[in-house]
């Protein structure tokens, strides 16, 4: 075999090609090495806003200042204080970082990262984002059958989850539901191995972890972490950020990496850290966590920091004359630079970077889905359906409200006369299913905002498309959930009424309603989606809706406001619902029966039929006065839902 060609270790399954440079059918079955990532001069820099005023520019901020490494097969530890870069450096690395503003280069295998690198590598991140209504083994499923590619069967995807529950230690909560805040669940640190599971099912080289061991106690935590010892072991590059881990878990490190204000304090062999230390005049006190000591030296609030500076002789870093009025951070940055760490770290890049000079290799120049769009909007839809019947305290709770609200609006305007007193009931409980349709929508903000972060993390991963995501949303949740209450309040509330005893007219008038609710909903999902505060797009849709009531036609006739505000009738949802409703309901009724009558007189002063009713509020009485508002309103659904998609397009989906 060719000298050039970089051999790489998968455990799990041999005829896997993970799209990594330099990896093969052949050389990925028995080779010892893993994959290995190395960065060379890695720069990054962000804008930030300096105050609140517009005019202010915003100011630079380096985040990371000339980093350089190489991570191997093996337990990768980032480590260092808060704020000092860690998990920037581990989104540099996997690729999940905002190019703008990053310089260098990550190289896999000294090749330049595929374009599909995000989707072929694993990353867990911090939170876990795993579908709580769902079992273990169902997100297990989800992620094989999006993530694998189709010419794989059933069978080999099943068997490939079922190695993955083994593997990972999960028989027993396999078909336990993860949970949620309304549903008991399995444990944190299960939680935490069904994330790594999920990232697992494609079988990368690399894997990434973002604080893996937040919010688990101790001993979970340092289970989790013999978990990915195990895994490395195997031939696995594992790269994870952590802070402040115990000592249990320190010793499981195979190499180091210690960052303070975006600066490298150390890079090299993790057991190897506090020898390099006490070469600076750090020496760790008995008893004490390596780690632990670690940060207290860079941060500069150790006791051995203040004993050594009292004992070091003049050679050591704490006392060098030339060094003494310099910050502590800067201090050990020049101290690793002039190491022999830093000059085999950069001895080792040149050999890669070298090597990479003489390879040729093909770079994706798009990302490539394992899928197509037909599989990924099943999944998603069929997912989305099962979260939908796994969560019934939004779903049932939102049926059975409709129907108790259907029964009293019901009871109070049961049994509705024809006379003058006809016309304003009739007009005002028009109004209010209206009105309610659009309220009861309010909850469609949830779809996107809810699952924000869990569809952020999919989508870089790939998962499925936003195409896929978008429309498997809105058939298995957004329809359904406007589709049945509409026809359950309809139901109820029309024969109690008595409104116009048609068969025609009572199906309009379930349309009517549903258009308004897609609507209402549409304008829902446009407001929300890319927010990340549920509150915030609902108080927005609120305000929205009580200035759309203004002008809906009852609380102020649309004949007589002005020219100059009259045009702000057309961009509300309840006017053309209403309009329509009216339109459905008085055209062909008499309010004035027995008109020959004594004491029936006093209505020919009055509107004494539907016609002059709809005349009055300017309703068009042909066909067309009935069917634009449905027109109207399907504009309406198309816009706000375009507007939802390329909100979902283009939002900002690195960190």
């Amino acid at each position: 075999m060719s000298s050039n060609n970089v051999e790489v270790f998968i455990p799990m399954s041999e005829g896997n090609t993970n799209g990594l440079p330099g990896t093969t059918s052949d050389n990925l079955k028995m080779s010892p090495e893993g994959a290995v990532l190395s960065f060379h001069n890695i720069c990054y820099r962000v804008k930030i806003k300096s105050g609140f005023l517009p005019c202010r520019k915003p100011v630079e901020k380096e985040i990371l200042s000339n980093i350089n490494g190489i991570m191997k097969p093996g337990l990768n530890a980032i480590l260092g204080p808060t704020g000092g870069g860690k998990s920037s450096l581990l989104d540099v690395l996997a690729a999940r970082k905002d190019p703008h503003g990053l310089s260098g280069d990550v190289l896999i295998n000294g090749s330049p990262r595929p374009a599909n690198f995000k989707c072929n590598s694993g990353y867990v991140v911090q939170d876990d984002v795993v579908m709580g209504t769902l079992t273990v083994r169902e997100n297990l499923q989800f992620s094989a059958a999006l993530r694998l590619p189709t010419t794989m069967s059933n069978s080999e995807k099943n068997g490939r989850i079922n190695k993955v529950i083994q593997e990972l230690g999960l028989d027993k909560v396999a078909d336990s539901k993860v949970g949620t805040q309304f549903i008991r669940g399995v444990s944190g640190g299960e939680r935490k191995r069904t994330s790594i599971g999920m990232e697992l099912i494609t079988d990368p080289s690399i894997l990434f972890l973002d604080e893996p061991t937040t919010g688990l106690d101790s001993s979970t935590a340092n289970a989790v972490l013999l978990l990915l010892k195990r895994m490395s072991k195997q031939g696995r590059t594992i790269i994870f950020s952590i802070h402040q881990p115990r000592y249990s878990i320190f010793k499981l490190f195979d190499s180091l990496t210690l960052l303070a204000s975006g600066r490298l304090m150390f890079h090299g062999p993790a057991q190897e850290a506090l020898g390099y230390f006490a070469s600076a005049g750090y020496h760790c006190e008995s008893y004490n966590n390596p780690a632990d000591f670690f940060l207290d030296v860079i941060n500069g609030d150790s006791s051995a920091v203040v004993l050594n500076r009292e004992e070091n002789c003049e050679d050591t870093m704490t006392v060098n004359s030339s060094k003494r009025d310099k910050p502590l951070i800067e201090k050990f940055a020049e101290f690793y630079v002039d190491s022999s760490y830093y000059r085999e770290t950069k001895a080792e890049l040149s050999q890669v970077s070298g090597n990479q000079k003489k390879k040729k290799t093909t770079v994706f120049k798009e990302v490539t889905y394992a899928t197509s769009f037909c599989h990924q909007l099943r999944w998603v839809s069929k997912r989305s359906f099962k979260n939908l019947l796994g969560n019934p305290q939004a779903s049932i709770a939102q049926l059975i409200v409709t129907t108790i609200l259907g029964l009293v609006i019901g009871a109070i305007y049961f049994g509705l006369k024809h006379d003058s007193t006809g016309i304003q009931n009739r007009a005002g409980v028009l109004f209010f299913l209206t009105t309610n349709q659009c309220f009861s929508s309010v909850s469609a903000v949830e779809l996107f905002v809810v699952e924000k972060k869990l569809f952020i993390h999919e989508y870089i991963s790939g998962y499925y498309r936003v195409s896929s995501y978008f429309f498997g949303k809105l058939l298995s949740d957004l329809l359904p959930m406007r589709m049945l209450p509409s026809i359950i309040f309809t139901c109820i509330i029309y024969f109690m009424l008595g409104l116009k005893p048609t068969a025609d007219a009572f199906f309009i008038m379930i349309f009517t309603l549903m258009m308004v609710a897609y609507a209402a909903s549409s304008m829902g999902l446009a407001i929300a989606a890319g927010q990340s505060v549920v509150s915030v797009a609902t108080l927005l849709m609120t305000i929205t809706f009580v200035f759309m009531m203004i002008f809906s036609g009852l609380l102020v006739n649309l004949t007589t406001i002005a020219s100059w505000l009259s045009w702000l009738q057309y961009f509300s949802i309840p006017r053309y619902g209403f309009t329509a409703l009216q339109h459905n309901e008085f055209l062909g009724q008499n309010f004035c029966p027995g008109l020959n009558s004594t004491a029936n007189l006093t209505c020919v002063f009055a509107i004494c039929t539907g016609e002059e009713h709809l005349i009055n509020q300017g309703i068009d009485l042909s066909l067309w006065g009935l069917w634009k508002n449905h027109v109207a309103l399907a504009c309406m659904i198309v816009i706000f839902l375009t507007i939802a998609y390329l909100k979902l397009l283009f939002l900002k989906k690195y960190s």
